[in-house]
């Protein structure tokens, strides 16, 4: 194989000792990323409180972000390989960073929204590019598991504690801090990733295919679009009906022209292997459970339980905690009894976290959900191995197409979390506060349906109704929490089902590429 440029292959890199420096740089940028959209949460009621948004306004702070990532993770990653991997790693540091201090002459919602957009372009070439990177930095397979167990680490890390660091900065400062506490970080980044990361890409690329640019950024865009509006208007709204159609066409013509072209934009050819394809499975669903039960998770703990949001955010600590315990210790758990048992078994512990949720005695109390926390954390140290399934059934010139499968799986996974967890939620929600049961509070009207459509409205009209409403509405929710978690222990275990059926019994990762 052609020799990667400037870098040779193999030995050089796998015996220069600066790969380790290398991933700290990789991890501690991810970290950002993901804290970056935790943050994001606990930041929107100081951004409602003084910029005053409408609802539409309000809902593309939060989406638009997403959108952006997910139409151009694909091109992106595509570019990387031609362009060479740490180019698109340092420039997305740049945007990222650039973005984040626009914030401060951000003085209306279309600002905002316009911030998010540029955050989602740098992070849209941040994190696929961290995964290649580290495909490039250890091409020994044990020491590259290794890594992807640290890396998959500092994702759960930076998913716990984001609204941790998000709650300090806004006790002490305005929203503005949210984002530029970026701008020190990626300063920081980008001279250690010109010192310490070497270069990569595909030694032979072939030309870049700017119809497929087009139906992937089109695809994907109108797909978690269409999810997101199914989610909070169901599944008959017609833009999420339009969505899905356009979605559909997109992206199926954008896999029948990758398919047959010798240099597609994305190697879709990869799913022809069984533990490629269990390795995406893994991401996604992982992705699709926490998405939605941690959102959720916020709300009961914040809502119903009145904790602040810096509470929340130490009260959510027994995920991380059991994830920077399980995530590095996958690859040597797996040497010993297998990738397979570990890849299957992490999906199972996860769902009996899930199950926890909706089996624990009634009402809930912190306990049961802390044990679920922590099973759902030990679980997610099987993404190390997902990752590295992902990443070893991917020769190194395509190392940009696998890492934009996993963290495709993972957005879609997200957005699928949310819209289908989050409307199974609210439906069950609703569910429990009928009309009738509203009535006999003494609930009618406009204000039963304030109280219908989520916990903050009917916690609003309590405010002003009085009555026991917010005991019920609080009720309400903690029994759509335990529906949504006995769901998401299904969709877990089966998928741990499915992940075991695909990867091979004799899976090695521990050998090195060639």
């Amino acid at each position: 194989m052609t020799a990667r440029t400037p870098e040779p292959p193999g030995a050089v890199i796998e015996s220069d000792p600066r790969r380790w420096a290398g991933l700290a740089v990789l991890s501690a940028s991810l970290l950002l990323v993901v804290m970056d959209i935790t943050i994001l949460n606990v930041a929107l009621p100081a951004i409602s409180a003084d910029l005053r948004p409408d609802n539409v306004s309000l809902l593309w702070m939060v989406d638009v972000y997403a959108l952006v990532v997910a139409g151009l993770l694909i091109t992106v990653s595509a570019l990387g390989d031609r362009w060479g991997r740490k180019r698109m790693l340092i420039t997305g540091f740049a945007v990222f960073g650039a973005a984040s201090v626009l914030v401060v002459f951000a003085g209306t919602p279309g600002a905002v929204i316009a911030v998010r957009a540029l955050l989602g372009v740098g992070g849209a070439m941040i994190m696929p590019s961290t995964l290649s990177m580290i495909r490039t930095l250890f091409p020994d397979g044990r020491e590259r598991a290794t890594a992807l167990g640290v890396w998959a680490a500092m994702a759960a890390v930076g998913a716990a504690f984001g609204p941790i660091v998000g709650g300090f900065l806004l006790e002490h400062f305005s929203w503005h801090s949210a984002f530029l506490v970026n701008v020190p970080v990626m300063a920081v980044a980008i001279v250690a990733g010109l010192v310490l990361l070497p270069e990569a890409r595909n030694p032979r690329p072939g030309p870049l295919d700017f119809p497929a640019v087009v139906l992937s950024m089109a695809g994907m865009v109108a797909l978690v679009y269409a999810i997101k509006s199914a989610g909070k208007h169901g599944l008959t709204d017609a833009t999420a009906l339009l969505s899905a159609a356009v979605a559909v066409g997109a992206l199926g013509w954008f896999v029948r022209r990758s398919l047959r072209r010798p240099d597609p934009l994305l190697e879709l050819r990869l799913f022809r292997t069984p533990s490629f394809s269990a390795g995406a499975v893994a991401a996604m669903t992982t992705e699709l459970a926490m998405a939605g039960m941690m959102l959720l998770m916020a709300q009961w703990m914040q809502l119903v339980q009145g904790y602040g949001p810096l509470e929340t955010g130490v009260r959510l600590l027994p995920t991380a905690l059991a994830a920077i315990i399980a995530s590095p210790a996958a690859p040597a758990i797996a040497a010993r009894v297998g990738a397979r048992t570990v890849l299957a078994g992490g999906l199972a512990i996860a769902g009996c976290g899930f199950a926890v949720l909706g089996l624990a005695p009634q009402p809930l109390g912190y306990w049961s959900v802390a044990i679920a926390l922590m099973l759902i954390g030990l679980g997610m140290g099987s993404l190390a191995i997902a990752s590295a399934v992902i990443m070893a059934g991917a020769p190194p010139e395509q190392a940009g197409s696998a890492a934009a499968v996993e963290e495709t799986s993972y957005d879609i996974g997200g957005a699928l979390g949310i819209a289908l967890l989050g409307s199974l939620a609210a439906a069950v929600y609703r569910s429990d506060l009928s009309h009738d049961e509203l009535a006999s509070l003494g609930v009618t009207g406009d204000a039963a349906g304030t109280a219908r459509e989520s916990l903050t409205g009917a916690l609003d009209v309590a405010g002003s109704t009085g009555g026991t409403l917010a005991d019920v509405a609080r009720t309400a929710f903690t029994d759509s929490l335990a529906v949504t978690g006995v769901t998401g222990a299904v969709i877990m275990l089966a998928a741990a089902a499915l992940v075991r059926y695909l990867t091979p019994r004799d899976i090695d990762l521990s050998a090195a590429d060639h």
